[in-house]
């Protein structure tokens, strides 16, 4: 808590949360990890699909557990007349809506931007998509290395003459949904100045786009002379930028400036090197990337450990960094100290470790303490208190098959 009792930064604000597997949700869950009241839609009789993902344990999903902590979850028939009055009632009792259904979906569903802004003028509605609402690509299925392959980023991985890869994490997921977070917050803030809501339309191909930081203006800039593409371990503009082999491990080193560079002559004790003309500049340095790579290898491999050429490295603060496993990352004491490796109790899992929130905020120091939904665990609480159901109503509409609960 605050000093002056809020939750988090978005205390007070209530989300309307139509997302299933993990753009969509990161989206919602950062919004709940900021104290916002989020209310998670599943659709009857399943539920959010990632309830079945792996690692599940006594009948629960740690996939699920991870990217729905800190919602309310209701599960609802929006195909049932009645299930589809009692969402719209909910559209205008909240003041974001998000969705991240195929584009035209949630419209053919009821409640597309027309419907939600009619009903609730002030609502801020985000859909996240694969490929956004408009253009030839829009109606295509859109996943996460869809996404990288169409925006030229799968290309730029992998070595030279071998096959283009993705890494195995969902950066453009995730990163989409922190996209979409800070347009709805963006969003928010025009509407408290202006009384009006908008529809955000936030899409993966969008989002990796963005990963360009240099290709596409060199590309362009060149009249298409210079082509990006992959170059293995190292940097294709940029020297010495890349992974080297050390003792036991691979390490990052990047002295993209030639003040660096001398960093880390200085460090190897290779002062030589800084005036050799193979490496004067940083086009030399790529020009000769590979001799320069020789050099450092041969360095590293002269060393007594992987610490020891590390240590050298960090006292004269040249950028650099042992690649680590999953399970390293998780253990190291930087990670842990600052809560980015979080431990959080689930009371079906127990204990587990997750990413903690990656945003910092000065009055709210300590993270919540969120938990996952069980399958339309707050059916009744959210009806009762947003459209005054009785306990009886809803057992009923669950009678009836327009709502559902379940044990996990």
């Amino acid at each position: 808590m605050g000093a002056d009792g809020m939750r988090g930064v978005l205390d007070g604000y209530k989300v309307l949360d139509f997302t299933q597997y993990v753009a969509g949700p990161t989206v919602t869950l950062m919004m709940a990890e900021m104290g916002a009241e989020v209310i998670k839609v599943e659709l009857a009789p399943n539920g959010d699909f990632t309830r079945i993902a792996a690692l599940v344990r006594d009948g629960r999903s740690g996939y699920y557990v991870q990217h729905n902590r800190g919602k309310l979850g209701i599960c609802i028939d929006a195909r049932n007349p009645e299930g589809l009055a009692i969402l719209k009632r909910l559209v205008e009792k909240v003041d974001v809506v998000v969705e991240n259904f195929a584009p035209g979906v949630i419209a053919r569903m009821g409640l597309g931007w027309e419907t939600v802004h009619a009903l609730n003028p002030r609502a801020v509605m985000c859909s996240v998509s694969g490929f956004g609402q408009t253009g030839p690509l829009s109606r295509q299925p859109g996943f996460d290395t869809l996404g990288a392959a169409y925006a030229g980023v799968t290309s730029m991985g992998g070595e030279p003459d071998g096959p283009p890869y993705a890494p195995h994490v969902a950066m453009g997921d995730v990163s989409t949904g922190a996209h979409a977070m800070g347009a709805i917050a963006c969003a928010l803030l025009y509407r408290e100045r202006t009384g009006r809501g908008q529809h955000l339309d936030l899409s993966l191909l969008d989002t990796y786009f963005h990963y360009h930081e240099a290709g596409v203006e060199m590309h362009s800039l060149s009249n298409g002379e210079f082509k990006p593409t992959r170059s293995g371990q190292h940097s294709f503009y940029l020297a010495p930028v890349g992974i080297f082999k050390g003792h036991d491990r691979h390490i990052v080193i990047m002295c993209p400036m030639d003040h660096i560079f001398g960093y880390l002559c200085r460090a190897m004790n290779r002062m030589d090197l800084a005036e050799d003309a193979r490496f004067k500049d940083n086009e030399s340095r790529v020009k000769n990337r590979d001799a320069l790579r020789r050099e450092i290898e041969a360095w590293l491999a002269s060393m007594p450990n992987d610490d020891a050429a590390l240590a050298a490295m960090q006292e004269l603060r040249v950028p650099c960094a042992p690649v680590l496993t999953v399970e390293e990352a998780m253990k190291h004491p930087h990670l842990r100290e600052r809560g980015t490796v979080r431990t959080v109790h689930d009371r079906i899992l127990g204990d587990l470790e997750l990413p903690g929130f990656a945003l910092r905020f000065s009055e709210f120091p300590t993270p919540l303490e969120l938990d996952a939904p069980l399958l339309g665990e707050h059916n009744s609480d959210v009806l009762g208190r947003y459209l005054d159901l009785t306990p009886d109503d809803v057992a009923g509409l669950e009678g009836r098959g327009v709502m559902k609960r379940g044990s996990r």
